[in-house]
C-alpha cells in the first residue's frame, strides 16, 4: 500500500511536470487601468489556482468555525443527557456482516 501511494504521487508529479514543460509559452494578462503582466502560462495557471484556493478557504472559514462551535455546544449538552437505552445494546440487531472471511 505504501509503494502504491508512492507510485501514484510520482505519476501525478510527472504528469504535472510534463504539463509545465509543455506550457512555457508567454502569455500577456491585461489587468486594470492599462497595466499588463507577461508570464509563462504555467505560472499564470499556478497563481490562479493559489488565489482560488485562498478565496475558497476564506469564504468557508466562517462556516467551519460556526459549525465547530455548534458541534462543541451540542456535544457538551448531549453528554449530560442520557438516552432512552442508557447504554443497553441488547436491543440492537446483530451485526449483519459475516466477519469469518475477513471482509
Amino acid at each position: 500500500m505504501k509503494y502504491l501511494m508512492w507510485l501514484l504521487n510520482a505519476a501525478i508529479f510527472f504528469v504535472l511536470f510534463a504539463f509545465a514543460l509543455n506550457n512555457q509559452d508567454s502569455v500577456t494578462l491585461h489587468l486594470f487601468f492599462g497595466t499588463s503582466w507577461q508570464a509563462p502560462l504555467v505560472l499564470v495557471i499556478l497563481v490562479a489556482l493559489v488565489i482560488g484556493v485562498f478565496l475558497g478557504v476564506a469564504v468557508m472559514l466562517p462556516l467551519w468555525l460556526r459549525a465547530r462551535r455548534t458541534r462543541r455546544q451540542h456535544g457538551s449538552a448531549s453528554a449530560q443527557h442520557s438516552t432512552a437505552f442508557d447504554g443497553d445494546t441488547s436491543l440492537l440487531p446483530p451485526d449483519p456482516i459475516d466477519r469469518r472471511h475477513g471482509l
